[in-house]
């Protein structure tokens, strides 16, 4: 045999040297869940080793990330009952202790990349990403809602808004609401394919926000659809959207990859709060090994065709790079 392809794996120097794909920290965006209070460290049942932090706690936390190479984060707000009611108000309230943390993390770690998220479920009585009226999702009154929310957030310092709701038309709703009050350096990260997924269920564990009725499947793209991504993907462009994510990563690589060949922008995926789960679950069996299986889940989603990653599994990672 003149061919034997057995002799680049012959030793690691030689599988690093042709290595097709990388992944570094720098490819990885930490998911931060956020809680009002002092001294707060709550796990998450359903997310191991991920926590609510108050903002005094979670300063000590993002020094940490820091030191270990992290400086992309994503945060998520949990929004006490009283404080929720249907036009999802206290999202731009300047009382809203999210934007505080905001405006907090970029005067302590001005190095960092914070990225927000915009959709209403967190803030909504009904619990979902838009304005329920009559028991329907209504497209068009939402779009207000997260303009407001969106001008907040950059008004407080977010590097990236992060539009997950899926409402039709809110990337370029949100980009003329930004660029007519100069904020025309805030990036916009779009949730451009985010499926009507079952691996959800820890992050709405986080933040007590899953729907007080129906489902998110009228927004939500369905999980047999590939092509629809396509339409979505075109129309965030054309829109003003810098990056396009696909969420979730695992179950969706085909699309990541589809997006990647066919668009110029950069692209994420969200390697959600089910799919890690699931890889702590097994692993806490002693049914595969928890580093191994962490490696090639976020390998995998990298060589689809991500340039960056939100993963609960950032920290990690990061971790045994040192």
């Amino acid at each position: 045999m003149k061919s034997r392809p057995r002799r680049n794996r012959k030793n690691e120097v030689i599988r690093a040297m042709v290595a097709e794909t990388n992944l570094g920290v720098e490819n990885l965006i930490y998911p931060i869940f956020l809680q009002n209070g002092k001294n707060l460290k709550i796990e998450i049942p359903s997310l191991p080793n991920i926590y609510r932090w108050s903002l005094d706690s979670l300063l000590l936390e993002i020094e940490k990330c820091v030191q270990l190479g992290l400086n992309q984060f994503v945060l998520f707000p949990s929004i006490e009952e009283h404080l929720k009611n249907k036009t999802a108000t206290y999202s731009y309230s300047s009382e809203n202790y999210y934007l505080n943390v905001i405006h907090t993390l970029k005067k302590e770690f001005p190095e960092v990349v914070l990225m927000s998220d915009v959709a209403m479920d967190p803030y909504s009585s009904d619990g979902h990403d838009g304005l329920v009226v009559d028991g329907k999702i209504v497209n068009d009154e939402t779009l207000p809602i997260l303009g407001k929310m969106a001008l907040a957030q950059a008004q407080a310092g977010i590097d990236i808004i992060g539009p997950s709701d899926m409402m039709d038309g809110r990337v370029g709703y949100i980009r003329q609401i930004l660029d007519e009050n100069r904020f025309t350096d805030v990036s916009i990260m779009s949730y451009t394919a985010k499926y009507a997924s079952a691996f959800y269920g820890p992050f709405r564990d986080a933040l007590d926000s899953a729907p007080k009725s129906g489902n998110k499947k009228t927004y939500q793209m369905d999980p047999k659809n590939r092509r629809e991504a396509l339409i979505e993907a075109k129309l965030d462009m054309e829109e003003g959207t810098d990056m396009l994510m696909v969420k979730p990563a695992l179950c969706y690589l085909d699309v990541i990859s589809l997006l990647k060949e066919n668009f110029p922008l950069p692209i994420t995926a969200y390697n959600v709060s089910g799919e890690y789960a699931m890889v702590h679950a097994a692993a806490q069996k002693g049914w595969l090994n928890y580093t191994d299986a962490m490696l090639e889940v976020l390998i995998s989603i990298r060589r689809a065709g991500a340039d960056g990653i939100l993963s609960y599994f950032a920290k990690d990672f990061a971790s045994i790079q040192k």
